[in-house]
């Protein structure tokens, strides 16, 4: 079940959509700490910095979260992580 927090009050990660333990673990790997840490972060800048302090490509669908999460932090709908697959395929063929 989608949680549908209110993104003014949230102050773990894992309070917001899509965030489970394992994904917190990587936003705070990246420097996110707190959910209010998202706003005005690029969820692609996110991503890329996951996979080079890891040293590994992650599977697409944690941009999908990081998409997710930082729509979500900035006013957007609580939404499945899925539903941002179009938006980052789209991004990506652009850029």
């Amino acid at each position: 079940m989608l949680k549908n927090p209110d993104r003014d009050t949230v102050t773990e990660l894992t309070q917001l959509p899509n965030i489970g333990q394992a994904m917190a673990n990587d936003l705070r790997f990246v420097g996110v700490n707190h959910p209010k840490d998202l706003i005005g972060k690029d969820p692609f800048q996110l991503y890329a910095v996951l996979c080079r302090k890891t040293n590994r490509k992650h599977d697409p669908c944690v941009l999908d979260v990081f998409l997710a999460a930082v729509d979500f932090m900035e006013g957007g709908k609580a939404a499945p992580w899925w539903a941002f697959t179009a938006e980052r395929k789209r991004q990506l063929s652009i850029s």
